[in-house]
């Protein structure tokens, strides 16, 4: 929930105005109820009357729903968007590399684009990583220097206090800005597709619930406070990445932490993304494909994708609004709401069933208008 995209929310804010921080909150407030509902999803009631875990993962949820129709089709419309989303992060983690890195050292002549593909270079060990074991002390390292970073940031911002001035903020937004902002923020929330995994490892499930609360309160807390500081500070110079803003002399540390945090970062949804496709593709066919080779390949294809797709695709901002309103919007709203309503629809209550649909319903006009706008302003930025 506290990933290197928050350092998109200070432009949000730029797009739009006030309503941007009640957009901050409500996210919160909605990706912790679909988190709940979601998990709710994995649990049927036994003839005692006692929850039973019978699913474990999201791709069980949609293969349940879908049960009658197709007994697959649920399923592999789940792991398309699981790994669109993870691949787009994946991209997004080069983009931003590749701008940290550009800023970092001004005076190199080199494009935005090559030092992507200089950071992809320190990536490729990724196609050796098999097990969650070097992915989870690598997660642990890069929450240690996000923390330092963010820091760092609203530190300065708070030395800047003297300048700060409510009037900077936008009483008058732009319909297509402000939607692209929503995409952003959506984005910064999304965690549905790790938590059937985390709920079941936890070692007191029945805690779920509450520390879902707890996570989205303190994230949202942190985000409104880092991105109304950063906004307070910069007004309407503030740029995309929002270490950009920052004087020289703290530019450069902050951005090389950055870098270290992107890097970190990587691995976790690329292993996650390959582990979905490899289990895909052995499925029934473990004779043919279940050598190492094979792993090592499919790998080392997703590694070069992200690669050519962090190339022709070099606009952080943009990139993040599309891929919110369409996975992330998918994974966090969409599909959880129409899941629950599908599985549970004899058991929920009127109020229930009714902010269910409110959900589903906002999730994809979100979606829909969130689409529109970022595939728009991709297209004039491409001329």
């Amino acid at each position: 929930l506290q990933g290197i995209f928050v350092l998109g929310l200070p432009y949000a804010l730029l797009h739009s105005g006030y309503s941007g921080l009640f957009l901050i909150i409500l996210a919160a407030a909605l990706c912790c109820y679909t988190g709940k509902i979601l998990i709710a999803c994995l649990y049927e009631e036994n003839e005692d009357g006692q929850l039973i875990r019978v699913r474990d993962t999201y791709e069980d949820i949609a293969n349940a729903c879908c049960k009658k129709q197709s007994p697959r089709l649920g399923g592999i419309v789940v792991n398309v968007t699981q790994v669109m989303e993870l691949i787009m992060t994946c991209v997004l983690y080069l983009v931003v590399s590749g701008n940290l890195l550009s800023h970092s050292f001004p005076y190199i002549p080199v494009t935005e684009k090559t030092w992507s593909v200089i950071a992809f270079a320190t990536l490729l060990p990724c196609v050796f990583i098999k097990t969650l074991k070097i992915v989870s002390k690598l997660s642990q390292l890069c929450s240690l220097v996000h923390f330092v970073t963010i820091l760092v940031v609203m530190t300065y911002c708070v030395t800047q206090i003297h300048q700060w001035s409510w009037a900077k903020f936008r009483l008058s937004i732009e319909f297509e800005d402000f939607l692209v902002s929503v995409g952003v923020i959506i984005f910064s929330y999304t965690s549905q597709i790790f938590l059937p995994t985390l709920e079941g490892n936890m070692k007191k499930p029945e805690e779920f619930r509450r520390m879902l609360n707890w996570t989205h309160f303190f994230a949202c807390v942190s985000k409104t406070t880092f991105a109304l500081t950063a906004f307070l500070t910069w007004g309407e110079e503030t740029k995309e990445v929002i270490t950009d803003n920052l004087p020289s002399f703290l530019q450069t540390l902050v951005n090389l932490c950055l870098l270290t945090k992107a890097l970190l970062s990587y691995p976790l949804p690329f292993f996650a993304a390959t582990e979905i496709v490899y289990a895909c593709i052995s499925r029934g066919n473990c004779s043919n494909y279940s050598s190492p080779l094979f792993a090592l390949g499919v790998r080392g294809s997703f590694l070069l994708l992200t690669l050519l797709m962090a190339m022709f695709i070099p606009h952080f901002a943009l990139l993040m609004g599309l891929t919110g309103s369409v996975t992330g919007a998918a994974m966090t709203f969409l599909l959880p709401s129409l899941f629950h309503l599908k599985l549970k629809w004899k058991k929920l209550s009127f109020l229930e069933k009714c902010a269910d649909i409110c959900v589903f319903i906002l999730g994809f006009l979100c979606s829909l208008a969130g689409i529109v706008c970022s595939i728009k302003g991709m297209l004039e930025v491409f001329g």
